[in-house]
């Protein structure tokens, strides 16, 4: 349980909270009696707890989903990361960020039917979106072209797909998500390696917006 400091900010209030909230949201739902029961076991007061996340359970939701964030970067620190192949770093983020949800999957059923809500799906795209772009920073990445966009974009695809399977599955240690992740991993891994390949092959031919770029802007 995250130990709160002597005068908590609302940020490290929520931040302590998040996780047992979702604790509680497997039988509660993510709602007040969640964050009520959340907020008496850290010792909260509940209207400060109220003021925090008000009833809003996407708040609460992304709160958590910070918390996740942190719990994968503990799990995997640099120097842990900087030991393996980009294929390996991939993948122990992904079943990082799973091993953190695992006692909590109801929770995250109930996550996501809440995002999936009509109201909800452009925080939830950018939920996605954001665990993605954690992902490959953590191992390193540090493209700004459009490289940058088509690997976050890829990624929340194969993650989103993977937390369904993850969801149902019962097997020992996880085995079935394990190995439906190593496919997809596996795909990204071609795509990026058949990209590659493609821009070392165009890289040299004429370009009409670099043609157009010169026209405008002239070497001096």
């Amino acid at each position: 349980m995250t130990m709160l400091p002597a005068d908590p900010t609302l940020d490290e209030i929520r931040a302590a909270l998040a996780p047992l909230i979702a604790s509680n949201a497997a039988f509660d739902g993510w709602g007040g009696p969640a964050r009520d029961a959340a907020a008496d076991a850290l010792g909260v007061d509940r209207d400060v707890a109220l003021l925090a996340f008000s009833d809003n359970a996407v708040e609460m939701i992304a709160a958590w989903f910070g918390a996740i964030d942190a719990a994968m970067l503990a799990a995997l620190p640099p120097e842990r990361l900087a030991t393996m192949k980009i294929r390996q770093k991939i993948t122990a983020l992904v079943e990082a960020r799973l091993a953190a949800v695992a006692h909590d999957r109801e929770a995250l059923r109930r996550a996501l039917a809440i995002l999936a809500l009509p109201q909800n799906l452009t925080r939830a795209a950018k939920l996605g979106w954001h665990a993605a772009d954690m992902m490959w920073r953590a191992a390193g990445d540090t493209a700004t072209d459009y490289n940058h966009y088509t690997k976050r974009t890829i990624l929340a695809g194969v993650y989103a797909a993977t937390v369904t399977v993850f969801l149902d599955d019962d097997s020992d240690r996880h085995a079935i998500t394990r190995a439906f992740l190593a496919r997809r991993i596996d795909g990204i891994m071609r795509f990026e390696k058949a990209k590659a390949g493609f821009l070392s092959r165009t890289e040299h031919r004429p370009s009409l917006s670099r043609f157009i770029g010169r026209l405008r802007y002239p070497a001096v």
